[in-house]
């Protein structure tokens, strides 16, 4: 059995990588493989549209056909028995580094014929941590279950079969010291609080999601 885990994040070392590792530690825990990719650390774009991969006599058909640091994660993907995807929410959404990813992913299967149908090997289930600086009632407020939504859907239907799984994080903490910055609409102390009292439970929800994710194949 094989993890990928994706992280959407320009940090490696703060919330999502840290939700992530401890994904995959559940994961691992069921005698998964584990691999965790950091999109930052790679050099790629979003999907171009050059349409090689509907193209019925082409070599790329069914695959996207970007020769770039991209390419062997998505291939790796293919043969991973689930997938763990984690990004902070910046203006609403997941990172542009997280969104041409999935364009990658996603369009590459997706056919224009009158079923829409599909050219992928196998379907995948799939988790999402969502990480972001408001509370709960801030991103119910925002939306976030609806916006959001419209991708963990798209991934439903071309990749997954099934509901993806998520998690929210929320009110994180975003600096090691609220002092130096220029942040006055935060408390410093909440923030410090709720990442000592909080935080632990949301990483042992990560462990719990990439249990239950891989368990389904034990």
């Amino acid at each position: 059995m094989r993890a990928i885990a994706i992280n959407g994040s320009p940090r490696k070392n703060w919330n999502t990588a840290t939700l992530l590792e401890n994904a995959l530690a559940g994961a691992a825990a069921q005698g998964a493989e584990t691999k965790l990719v950091y999109l930052y650390d790679l050099h790629y774009q979003g999907c171009t549209s050059c349409f090689a991969c509907k193209l019925r006599t082409g070599k790329s058909y069914g695959r996207c056909a970007l020769n770039d640091d991209l390419a062997p994660i998505l291939r790796q993907i293919e043969e991973a028995d689930i997938l763990l995807l984690g990004s902070p929410i910046y203006f609403g959404a997941v990172t542009g580094e997280m969104r041409s990813f999935l364009e990658r992913l996603l369009f590459q299967y997706m056919l224009y014929d009158k079923n829409y149908s599909l050219l992928r090997k196998k379907a995948i289930p799939v988790g999402i941590i969502y990480t972001m600086n408001t509370t709960q009632a801030g991103a119910e407020a925002r939306n976030y279950p609806i916006t959001l939504g419209a991708m963990e859907a798209a991934i439903k239907r071309i990749l997954s079969d099934e509901d993806v799984a998520t998690l929210y994080v929320t009110d994180t903490y975003q600096f090691d010291d609220y002092e130096k910055y220029e942040v006055t609409a935060f408390s410093g102390a909440h923030k410090a609080k709720r990442r000592a009292e909080v935080f632990p439970e949301d990483c042992r929800k990560a462990y719990a999601l990439g249990a239950e994710l891989i368990a389904r194949f034990v």
